[in-house]
């Protein structure tokens, strides 16, 4: 793989200021922030009244641990504008969530904020490894989903050459691959593996096609997919980080160089991590629940924000903003399996070590009578795989997860492609146990 690494001089010069100044800003902007969320959006007037709180009760970061949380179900209840903190006809851009588990959650961008979310989108690809003049295959989603026009606005910031080829119809995602010749692609992991199979499908070999880096994000994915994709395209890897809520892709970044964790732009978003059961701060370097504040947001500004993203905040390494480590899963994504907590995660990482197997998977709940049950469903590599391997498989499999997590399940392993692919975010628990 080639060396990505960006030239120092063309960084923001907030990317390598010193922890103090980076707290000065911080500081001043979230003064800001609280109080243009106090006085423009009845929500957070009343949030903060009820907590006996207000904006000029912050005098030191610290300080923002004395004000309330704000959680999805606080989004839906004051659907669809009411979050606004700008007259709806200064609002440029509205995203939403699909609204298929509820009531949509609804966000609103002025140009301000898009030409911010830009920029920190454009710094996200830079610290990738792409520069102006590059191309970028973009198959994140197109439409009120952040992710395909939130990375489109940040590579024309960047100045690349970008094509809007979406997600699905993967048979043209390779050919345009093969054809067009990009330098990065922007894709969920689980897609990029379905692209995998379609380039072999093709009879065409990764390794050979233009792709110098991958940036992923919208789900959880483990080192040992890293090293999977890395390995089968001969392209560097990173994760990028966001959510619609907080703004979009472009929250946090992994740089090409280090891969150690996502620098945080913290001069657009504060982190906290939190305990999520008892919603008190943890100590530094421990992990628990993700929350953000931001910083600069006029339409939608956001305050302590319960991302559910279980993660711990590190030091900045290639970057002075601190880093929060790959997310391993989220508290609302945990199964608990007969007393035992357990991330899919965990799943893909036993997957990824068991010999003979793809990396697709899916995770079935049942309860066929007083007690839960975990199905792991899975296929073979190889189309011609025999059946004493696939047993070998399974048994391995079997092993690793209860060594992992600690308990029995099941495993069924299909044919090649029998587990269901993803065009976007992967589905990787359907739960059939009784709702009651």
């Amino acid at each position: 793989m080639k060396d990505l690494t960006p030239a120092r001089n063309t960084l923001d010069s907030i990317e390598i200021a010193s922890r103090d100044e980076i707290a000065a800003l911080q500081l001043k902007r979230m003064k800001w922030s609280l109080r243009h969320a106090y006085d423009n959006v009845p929500f957070y007037k009343k949030s903060f009244d009820d907590a006996g709180v207000h904006p000029d009760d912050l005098n030191d970061l610290s300080d923002l641990a004395k004000f309330p949380f704000t959680v999805k179900t606080d989004l839906r209840d004051n659907y669809p504008f009411k979050m606004f903190a700008v007259p709806r006809e200064q609002v440029a851009r509205i995203h939403a969530s699909s609204g298929t588990t509820g009531q949509p959650t609804v966000v609103g961008y002025t140009q301000t904020d898009l030409d911010n979310w830009g920029s920190v989108v454009a710094r996200s690809l830079r610290a990738a490894g792409l520069k102006a003049g590059d191309m970028l295959h973009n198959a994140y989603g197109y439409g009120l989903f952040t992710g395909g026009l939130g990375i489109h606005l940040g590579a024309d910031a960047l100045g690349l050459s970008t094509y809007p080829i979406s997600g699905g119809m993967t048979p043209r995602q390779v050919r345009l691959i093969d054809d067009f010749k990009p330098k990065g692609i922007t894709v969920t992991p689980s897609y990029s593996l379905s692209i995998l199979d379609e380039f072999a499908a093709q009879g065409l070999d990764p390794r050979d096609c233009s792709l110098e880096v991958g940036i992923f994000g919208a789900e959880p994915w483990t080192n040992a997919m890293r090293q999977e994709i890395e390995q089968a395209f001969d392209m560097h890897a990173v994760d990028i980080y966001g959510l619609s809520e907080v703004m979009g892709p472009g929250v946090s970044m992994e740089c090409v160089e280090t891969k150690d964790g996502l620098h945080i732009w913290e001069d657009h978003f504060f982190p906290e991590i939190i305990n999520p059961e008892t919603g008190e701060p943890v100590a530094e370097g421990e992990q628990g629940e993700l929350v953000f504040t931001s910083l600069t947001k006029e339409a939608f500004p956001i305050i302590r924000y319960r991302t559910r993203d279980l993660t711990r905040l590190l030091p900045g390494t290639a970057r002075s903003m601190r880093r929060m480590e790959k997310v391993t899963g989220r508290s609302d994504d945990m199964i608990i399996l007969r007393g035992v907590n357990v991330f899919p995660t965990q799943i893909e990482e036993a997957l990824m070590a068991t010999k003979g197997l793809a990396p697709h998977f899916q995770i079935e709940l049942s309860r066929p009578g007083r007690m839960d049950q975990m199905q792991v469903l899975c296929e073979c590599a190889d189309a011609n795989m025999s059946d004493k391997d696939r047993q070998a498989a399974v048994k391995t499999l079997s092993a690793l997860i209860k060594q992992t997590v600690g308990i029995s399940v099941k495993i069924e392993v299909a044919d090649a492609g029998g587990v269901a692919r993803s065009e976007g975010k992967a589905v990787r628990i359907v739960d059939n146990r009784p709702k009651d």
